[in-house]
């Protein structure tokens, strides 16, 4: 059913995605941005661009459409989950899960099992439903989802203002030199090939930080705990291709083959810190390590109990 808002302008001055964002607690920033560019919002009768600065006493009509039709289908999916409540779920994804439909992926999403799990989740769109961040197809561990309007633009803020603290793990080839430091470098599509990301100079780039550690060096490898300051695509493994010690069994950025016989990348986005949204409470969680990445740590020697 449509919802219609009418609201007058108290204070000038402020943006108005911002001012409604601020003022209608329901709606996030994102989602109040959709509906300006689809013309459900008039300021005085007229269509404003989300950067209009509004005035004191001007009339905004607010048209709130019916949520969309979903193609989307439940699945009951099996997930490994860390933590729920109203608000919020907290999920270990599995390597090889795809987080939500794509060309050649349109079940058997993260997305599918979570509309199963709690179909009365509205936000993040018709085909992502509660999709805060996400992780590669191929890259396991924790993930937020939010439940509600509330919860995404608390998460997303948090996100936005580099509050939430992620820590991947990473087992990479080679000795890495230094053994703890900062990879600061911007990224963006490779020129020669668009499915890559890559270090980029010139042209469209988005400045991306890496801020890694060295837990152990492990025959000819090292396993590394990296934490991202940015969220681009890709960044962890680019990066870490960048500094020369590609994550071993990553078939885009890394080396084809392996002696430890990894199907996949070794990479685990392992603990997750933030505040819940309702309360403002700090949390934080661990997402346990995969049974293929643990064997591979057992071969090298590696004491899985060093990992807490």
């Amino acid at each position: 059913m449509e919802k219609q808002i009418e609201h007058i302008v108290i204070e000038s001055g402020a943006r108005l995605d911002l001012y409604l964002a601020q003022h209608l607690s329901k709606l996030s920033r994102a989602a109040i941005q959709r509906l300006i560019a689809d013309g459900f919002v008039l300021v005085d009768e007229k269509p404003r661009k989300p950067s209009y600065r509004v005035q004191s006493g001007e009339k905004i009509f607010v048209r709130v459409p019916p949520p969309e039709q979903t193609t989307l289908c439940a699945e009951k999916i099996p997930l490994d989950i860390l933590y729920e409540d109203d608000d919020v779920i907290v999920i270990n994804k599995s390597a090889g899960m795809v987080v939500h439909p794509a060309a050649g992926y349109a079940s058997g999403t993260l997305a599918n099992a979570i509309l199963a799990h709690a179909p009365h989740i509205s936000v993040g769109g018709a085909e992502r439903p509660g999709i805060v961040h996400r992780l590669d197809r191929d890259t396991s561990g924790v993930m937020l989802i939010a439940k509600n309007d509330a919860a995404m633009r608390a998460l997303q803020t948090q996100f936005k203002n580099q509050s939430i603290h992620k820590t991947y793990l990473a087992l990479v080839h080679g000795s890495i030199k230094p053994p703890q430091g900062k990879i600061d470098a911007p990224i963006g599509r490779d020129r020669k090939n668009r499915q890559r990301m890559a270090i980029v100079t010139r042209g469209k780039a988005r400045n991306a930080i890496t801020v890694y550690r060295t837990l152990a060096t492990l025959a000819d490898y090292s396993l590394v705990q990296a934490e991202p300051q940015t969220g681009r695509t890709h960044q962890i493994r680019v990066h870490l291709e960048f500094l020369g010690f590609p994550v071993v069994g990553d078939a885009m950025y890394g080396r084809k083959k392996n002696s430890l016989g990894m199907a996949r990348q070794f990479l685990h986005a392992w603990k997750i810190e933030f505040a819940l949204p309702r309360d403002g409470r700090v949390v934080s969680f661990i997402a346990p390590l995969a049974e293929d990445l643990r064997a591979a740590l057992r071969e090298l020697g590696f004491d899985l109990n060093k990992l807490k």
